[in-house]
């Protein structure tokens, strides 16, 4: 057995928290670049010129790229083979505050009822899953709620099949229109139950962006998806062109024979998302 000390958990995901509202990652820096490149409205290229530029004031003058900061998912992978020395799931939120506090990151979290902020971020939402092996694997996604409203979720019949789950993304997708702040990074669960769907299209934003499904028919679903919405012609943040969405991930669980459950979880261009490996 692996012995994981909670103090260690709590920094982890204290430097994830500051390091996911001042750095973007390689996987939706590169994607922008691309975008920029093959964009064809002159208005949408001069913006992806100013996210670009954006992005890398944030990383130099450690600010963060978003003013809204987001409320906090973080995926915990536990290896079977570790034992933590503490509660870690509290672990994770002390970690969560810390850096929302010492990273000077707006707070948004809020009750439901009186609308009264908690001060903290959190709570954040935690999912704890595990899995073979000795380590522990966090992986840490902020998002604002521009492109978390946008998200969605039905419960269609399985004989809508293949052709009515494109349709229900990409109807979804435009629908959203500039409000998730594209080119957006759109996240797609396919299967299980109610809840299951929504957790897999928010993990399924997780894999580097435009990277494939492994499954070959799963990817050309991904693909087919992704030339519809860019085909409408929205663009950057609603100015039109060919690059309303950089890429789909779609993952899939098993469902049940009368059901066909389909989440879409939208990201805006500030891709947040750091992880680490303890």
């Amino acid at each position: 057995m692996r012995e994981i000390e909670t103090g260690l958990v709590v920094e982890a995901v204290r430097e994830l928290a500051i390091s996911a509202a001042h750095d973007l990652e390689p996987d939706i820096l590169d994607a922008l670049l691309a975008a920029r490149d093959r964009e064809s409205s002159p208005l949408s290229r001069n913006v992806l010129e100013l996210l670009i530029a954006n992005a890398d004031i944030a990383s130099r003058e450690r600010i963060p790229v978003c003013q809204d900061t987001g409320i906090c998912t973080v995926f915990v992978s536990l290896g079977r083979e570790v034992l933590v020395a503490g509660d870690l799931e509290e672990a994770v939120q002390e970690g969560v505050r810390r850096g929302y506090e010492e990273g000077f990151l707006r707070k948004s979290v809020c009750d439901p009822v009186t609308r009264k902020n908690t001060g903290t971020n959190t709570p954040a939402v935690v999912h704890i899953e595990l899995v073979a092996g000795d380590r522990m694997a966090i992986r840490f996604l902020p998002k604002g709620c521009g492109s978390e409203n946008m998200s969605s979720l039905a419960m269609l019949p399985p004989s809508a099949g293949l052709a009515g789950v494109v349709e229900y993304v990409v109807e979804r997708v435009h629908g959203a229109g500039s409000n998730p702040c594209p080119p957006m990074v759109v996240g797609v669960g396919v299967g299980g139950t109610f809840e299951k769907a929504a957790i897999i299209a928010k993990k399924a934003l997780l894999r580097p962006v435009g990277e494939a499904n492994p499954r070959a028919e799963v990817a050309a679903l991904e693909a087919e998806i992704l030339a519809r919405i860019n085909a409408n012609g929205q663009g950057v943040h609603g100015f039109g062109g060919n690059n309303t969405a950089l890429a789909v991930h779609l993952d899939t669980f098993p469902t049940h024979i009368a059901s066909l459950p389909v989440a879409v979880n939208i990201q805006c261009h500030a891709h947040r998302h750091k992880e680490v490996t303890l």
